[in-house]
């Protein structure tokens, strides 16, 4: 059975007018009626779900956490109510509104919309709420300063903080890019980020690490561009959009003679892919957060492999806790160990992988399950 739902925002014009409403059909739910016949049972579950300004169609995280709530409500036979963010300015607006449409759990997609989501759930004690890429513990501590910063501690007792230890897979990520460049003799890898927060630079320390790992187990002598580990300063687009200023950054960094370009910020892949191709490079992109590829298939030719963030299966597993009643706030963080972060395949480019390489980057992920091997980074949950 599909049923189709139309819902209307409760609001100010100027409110209903910042984003875009997206409705999902639901399948049958698996019980009968309560009055014995055949039909479903419906489920009186509203989950709902707000992105941050890079929108539903980032081929990344915001693409990927839409996809797993649509995977749940789906299975739940529910219609979930999921709002686009156009600016930051939206997302205070939009989570006010979720409120009002009667949600049950509402999902925040990104570091970004902190803050609002922490003021959301303090409003409203009854909703759950998950948060996806921060611990939404903005204060219990100060910096030197005596700015307030995080502590660990989830500032709303109703959200559950949807984490990922990342660096782990951009470790492997960082050995396979050297690899790659030892291999064609260029031995040059870099990187590019976003906006400067911790859910992008954990991207770039285990990268640059990786690369150092494969120099020292190999003799090898594979430069880096664009992250300095030690400092914490690199290459920045200072946004997360596909735009001028995001070309050039990447243009800056493929003219150090990079081969491997490694940009971490949902849609900037897109930049790097157009800097790419208008100077008929021959680098090739990292895809981040999903399998770019299979995400984008008109970047598939440029894209060796993706480290991946399973926010889908995260924002799916959440979803169907919430619909329980059993909601559990604990901290989820994804590791290679519960398959929350990990590399996709390489593609078309398999065949042409350095010999051994996937046996290297097994061994080294089973070193980083055990402890053997610590990947850590000073944006690690």
């Amino acid at each position: 059975m599909t049923i189709s739902r139309t819902k209307k925002l409760v609001g100010a014009a100027a409110a209903a007018a910042a984003f875009a409403l997206v409705l999902a059909g639901c399948g049958a739910a698996p019980e009968t009626g309560g009055d014995g016949s055949d039909a479903p049972e419906a489920l009186d579950f509203v989950p709902c779900l707000v992105s941050d300004d890079g929108g539903f169609n980032d081929k990344s995280f915001n693409q990927s956490a839409l996809e797993g709530m649509e995977r749940a409500a789906d299975e739940l036979g529910v219609t979930p109510v999921e709002v686009e963010s156009r600016s930051a300015n939206d997302y205070a607006s939009n989570l006010e509104n979720l409120v009002a449409e009667g949600c049950d759990f509402i999902v925040a997609v990104g570091f970004k919309l902190s803050a609002d989501t922490i003021a959301s759930a303090l409003a409203n004690p009854d909703i759950d709420y998950a948060l996806i890429d921060d611990f939404a513990d903005n204060e219990g501590a100060t910096n030197d300063d005596g700015s307030p910063k995080g502590d660990g501690v989830t500032d709303a007792p109703n959200i559950k903080p949807l984490m990922f230890d990342t660096v782990q897979a951009a470790y492997l990520g960082g050995y396979a890019a050297a690899a790659w460049s030892a291999e064609a003799g260029v031995n040059k890898v870099g990187t590019v980020g976003g906006i400067k927060i911790p859910p992008v630079t954990i991207f770039m320390d285990g990268f640059i690490d990786g690369v150092a790992k494969y120099n020292e187990d190999k003799g090898a002598s594979v430069a880096t561009v664009g992250w300095d580990v030690a400092t914490q300063e690199g290459s920045f687009t200072n946004n997360f959009d596909a735009n001028d200023d995001s070309k050039q950054a990447m243009q800056g960094v493929l003219d150090q003679g990079v081969d491997v370009l490694l940009p971490v910020g949902g849609p900037i892949y897109q930049s790097a892919a157009a800097a790419i191709t208008e100077t008929s490079s021959s680098s090739l992109l990292i895809g981040v957060d999903s399998d770019l590829a299979v995400a984008d298939p008109s970047v598939a030719d440029l894209v060796l492999f993706s480290i991946m963030k399973r926010i889908d299966q995260a924002v799916y597993d959440a979803t169907m806790q919430a619909s329980a009643g059993d909601f559990d706030v604990t901290p989820y963080v994804g590791t290679l160990e519960n398959e929350g972060v990990g590399l996709s395949g390489f593609g078309s480019f398999e065949s042409q992988l350095p010999a051994g390489l996937t046996d290297e980057l097994a061994a080294l992920q089973e070193q980083i399950i055990s402890g053997e091997l610590e990947v850590t980074s000073p944006s690690s949950p």
